[in-house]
């Protein structure tokens, strides 16, 4: 377990905000939300999602089960959906996700679990079959296919905090490794780069396609999970030989100075073409594109491969991040994608991995400013972007603690 100090401000914040969403018939005010995310087996936007933050609230004394087990009848309300689009965030896979967080204190999850996990297990070899056939044929792949939303990444983050020993975790972990290996195509271009743009569709911007830095979308999530795995000691053959791959590419597009530096959160093919980033085109230190999560994936491969110079990098971007004005104000938003929220919880990861007293000494300042921001809102429920996504950093930094299994392995940041 992680600790640190913990914040008496932080935790009555979280307390107030996971108070407002206790009941799932009253948490959406009008009702259940319309389209968008689906309800309510969405990680990101529904009953699923929010389920997590109580259940992380039960777990460690703070909640009471009564309403985690609330919310995750309201997750299963409808049948679950195993089919090729479950992913980590939305069917059985996110299901599973927090029942297995929830089963780690109470046996009564279990036999849902056992099912759940079943599925998850049968979906992620569908796609891995599909994903090696696809590499065989010698085609870019979608961002979903590799992806941390909808993609393998998310589902081997699943794996790895479920079963590290099980055979479909080592299969999953050794096709990321083959992701990234050397393809035919345009010189400079990687493996993983795909032929849409960043939105996951063919766009008229990219018609070239792009590389995706992200951890929401691109190969950012893929490099902190294979990461992960190697400093679990999960012995997939080749899995340092890809991380190091991957930290090559994002070198040679990193940004900056030495202690200022930043990655692009994606390349167009006229970008690679120039040799060239353009300044204005550095990401706001969001988790998704930003900062938040490429400094944490570098911290992260830095540690696997024994590599401090790497660990200091990213540790200096997260801190340029955080004591730049500048860039703070461009995360007016409170959630975990693209909020302060995100930015808090990763440095918070990356300050206790390390003991870095410079990250930690900048935490109040970032916690105040996320109180002040939700006490000026009305965010709503959900997770990812929302009050209990928001509840959670602020949980986590409150408490001064992080338990496994980890909440925050759907973000890949643990």
């Amino acid at each position: 377990m992680i600790t640190t100090a913990p914040s008496p401000a932080a935790l009555e914040t979280a307390d107030r905000l996971a108070a407002a969403i206790t009941d799932p018939s009253t948490a959406w005010p009008g009702g259940r939300p319309q389209g968008g995310r689906s309800w309510p087996q969405s990680l990101a936007g529904g009953a699923a999602g929010i389920a997590l933050l109580h259940i992380e609230r039960a777990r460690t004394g703070h909640g009471a089960w009564s309403t985690a087990h609330a919310w995750l009848k309201a997750a299963v309300h409808d049948d679950v959906s195993a089919a090729s689009n479950a992913n980590l965030y939305f069917g059985a896979p996110a299901l599973a996700y927090v029942m297995h967080r929830a089963a780690s204190t109470s046996s009564r999850y279990l036999p849902a679990l056992a099912r759940l996990d079943t599925a998850t297990v049968t979906l992620t070899r569908n796609r891995l079959a599909a994903a090696h056939q696809r590499i065989t044929r010698a085609e870019r792949p979608l961002m979903e296919e590799f992806d941390q939303i909808r993609g393998l990444s998310g589902l081997a983050a699943y794996h790895l905090s479920r079963h590290p020993h099980h055979d479909i975790t080592s299969d999953v972990i050794a096709y990321l490794v083959r992701l990234t290996e050397p393809v035919p195509g345009p010189a400079g271009l990687p493996p993983w780069w795909t032929d849409v743009g960043p939105s996951g569709i063919l766009h008229p911007d990219y018609p070239g396609g792009h590389g995706n830095f992200g951890l929401a979308h691109g190969i950012g999530s893929t490099l902190a999970v294979l990461s992960q795995a190697l400093l679990g000691g999960l012995t997939v053959p080749g899995t340092a030989e890809a991380i190091a791959r991957i930290c090559s590419w994002t070198d040679q597009w990193r940004q900056g100075e030495p202690t200022t530096p930043w990655w692009p959160g994606h390349l167009s093919i006229q970008q690679v073409t120039d040799d060239q980033v353009h300044p204005s085109l550095r990401p706001r230190p969001s988790w998704c594109y930003g900062v938040s999560g490429t400094a944490r994936a570098q911290q992260l491969a830095g540690l696997a491969l024994k590599d401090p110079a790497r660990v200091l990098t990213a540790e200096n971007a997260i801190l340029a991040a955080l004591q730049d004005p500048l860039q703070r104000g461009t995360l007016p938003e409170t959630g975990l994608c693209h909020g302060m929220a995100g930015l808090l919880h990763a440095s918070w990861r990356m300050a206790t991995k390390t003991d870095n007293p410079e990250i930690s000494a900048e935490l109040p300042q970032l916690t105040d400013r996320l109180i002040t921001a939700l006490s000026q809102s009305d965010p709503n429920p959900e997770l990812l972007d929302g009050r209990a996504g928001a509840a959670l950093a602020l949980h986590t930094v409150g408490t001064g603690r992080a338990a496994a299994p980890h909440w925050d392995t759907f973000l890949a940041l643990a």
